[in-house]
Formats: C-alpha cells, structure tokens, sequence
C-alpha cells in the first residue's frame, strides 16, 4: 500500500524522501552512505517524536481517518489469525456491508467480533457505504451479539465510523430505534463486552455498538455526538472552524478518560497505527486478552450491575 502524508507529516515525508534519494545514490555510486543515512534516520526520529507527542485534537482527528489506518477486518483477521467466520444478514431486511461481524479465535478461545468497516478504494467505500451502517446493520450487529450470549462467547466491537447512514430509506426502517434497541439490549447482555475505538467514533453510530463492560479508545482516536465538520456547519454556518470544533468537543481519548467516559487508551506504535500496524494488532490482542480475562472473574448478572451503574454515574 502506497504510503500517505498528511499535511502536518510533511517534514516527515521530506525526510524520508531523502533517505531513499541518498540510498539510490549509494547504490549507484558504489560510495559510503552509512553516516549519513545514520543521522537521516536519527533526524527522522527525532521530527516525527516531536509531532506526534503534541498533536491537535483536531489532528488526532485526522489521523483517525488516514486511508493507510487498518480497518476493522484488519485486526480481526490479524488477530485471529485469518480464523475468523463471518456471519451475514439481520434475518429481516438484507446484509449490511458496513456492518461486519462472526466468530473469531484468540489463541483457542472464540470470541464474537462486531463492527463498521470501511473500504480502501472507490469501488469498496461505495460497497461497504463508508462505515455508514443501515439499521439493518445495527440488527445484525444485535443478533450476533445474542448468538454470542446463547453460546457463551465473549463479544469484542470494534467502533469505525464518520455515524450511521442519515439517509431517508434508513429513516423509514427505523434506523433510531434499531440503535436505541442495541443500547437497551447490550447493557443486559450476559457475557462480557469489550468496546474498542479504532478509529473515528461519532454519534449514535458509534454508540449502537459501544456499550460494553470496557470501553477503550486507541491514542489517536475520536468520539463525540458529532464531527468536527458538522459541529462547525451548525454553530458558524461553516467548515472553516471545524478545529475551534474539535477542540471544544473535547473527542480525544485524554479528554473522554478525564470525564470518565472510556476505561483506558491503548498508545499507538509512533507515528500512528498505520506506521506499524503489526504492533498495534499485537497490543490490541493484549488488550483484548487482558479484559476478557479481568471480566470473566465475575458473575453475568454482576458485569450488568457494573455496566448499567457506570453508564448511569456519566455526567453526574
């Protein structure tokens, strides 16, 4: 995959331009490179250290959404190993492709997987409807999650998307109540639930299947009721002021943990999940392990306690 430069990863792109340029010379020229590519590589350290420990919010935001960031099937397939089984259709209506979920391994231990899937190119962000899921999608979503209860399985929701699909056919097949229906039913699932933010989290779209046991965010993540972009539209008639937005939205993971909205952020590899996307896979795993483990210690109908007065205890 061709990588891509945001605008404030320029200085990084320009660096490693230069390592490139000096290793073609060095390869040409049969001449001694090493020192220099030495302190390129020292440089290009440094630069991107400095950028990535003071990001924006609005940056963060960005780099939520950067077309090399792994998507859902990304680490569910990375993680399971490729032994992942998905699972179609809400029974009801049709399969949802934004909506992606099945039954996955995690070193022997099955686990139902469930989220928003994005698509790389033209063709699969039309297919996959840009992460947007239809109501039929937060059906589906709710029926795996009951298949996982019936047979005892652990669920994992991996949160991608710019919201649910706003548009009229979604409204008339009931696109808030299927969302409402998800909130009322996951908080009284009996198996333990894992919730995890790999990427943008807005609004009722991400919260259709982001009530869990723990709520997690990745570092360079987002969740808000809306985006920047749309907060700006509404407030200033404008996308000029979507950063002014993004900051007074407080989405970022630092700002959800302070307000106690999440349970923990999992850091990124430097330089963002898709700098080194294997890395990010292993620590998700961990993570994933982690909780499953600490939440299967209690009793179903003490994880619903716990759940429901965590949920109920936000903004008091």
């Amino acid at each position: 995959m061709e990588r891509s430069f945001l605008e404030f990863e320029k200085p990084i792109e320009e660096i490693k331009n230069q390592i490139e340029q000096t290793q073609e010379i060095g390869n040409k020229g049969q001449v001694g490179i090493q020192s220099t590519i030495k302190e390129l590589e020292d440089k290009l350290a440094k630069t991107t250290k400095g950028i990535f420990e003071n990001l924006t919010p609005w940056q963060k935001v960005q780099l939520s959404r950067h077309p090399n960031r792994p998507y859902t099937l990304d680490y569910i397939n990375a993680i399971t190993n490729n032994n992942f089984l998905e699972l179609h259709g809400d029974r009801n209506v049709k399969d949802d492709k934004a909506m992606v979920g099945g039954f996955g391994e995690i070193d022997g231990k099955t686990h139902m997987f469930i989220g928003q899937q994005k698509g790389r190119n033209t063709k699969e962000r039309k297919y996959r409807n840009f992460g947007m899921a239809n109501p039929e999608g937060y059906r589906k979503a709710l029926r795996l999650m009951k298949l996982a209860e019936k047979f005892h399985k652990p669920i994992v929701t991996l949160i991608d998307t710019p919201g649910a699909y706003p548009g009229l056919e979604a409204e008339e097949r009931g696109q808030g109540e299927a969302i409402a229906r998800n909130l009322y039913e996951m908080m009284l699932l009996k198996v333990p639930v894992i919730c995890i933010v790999i990427g943008e989290g807005a609004s009722g779209g991400a919260l259709g299947i982001g009530i869990g046991d723990k709520v997690i965010m990745l570092e360079n993540t987002w969740y808000s009721v809306i985006s920047p972009e749309s907060c700006s539209s509404i407030l200033w008639r404008s996308w000029d002021y979507k950063e002014n937005a993004a900051n007074a939205l407080k989405l970022t993971g630092n700002d959800m943990l302070k307000n106690k909205l999440i349970d923990s952020i999992i850091k990124e590899p430097l330089g963002g999940a898709h700098a080194d996307p294997e890395k990010m896979f292993k620590k998700l795993k961990i993570e994933i392990k982690k909780n499953v483990e600490e939440l299967e210690n209690f009793s179903a109908d003490q994880r619903i306690q716990l759940r429901t007065e965590k949920f109920s205890n936000m903004g008091n």
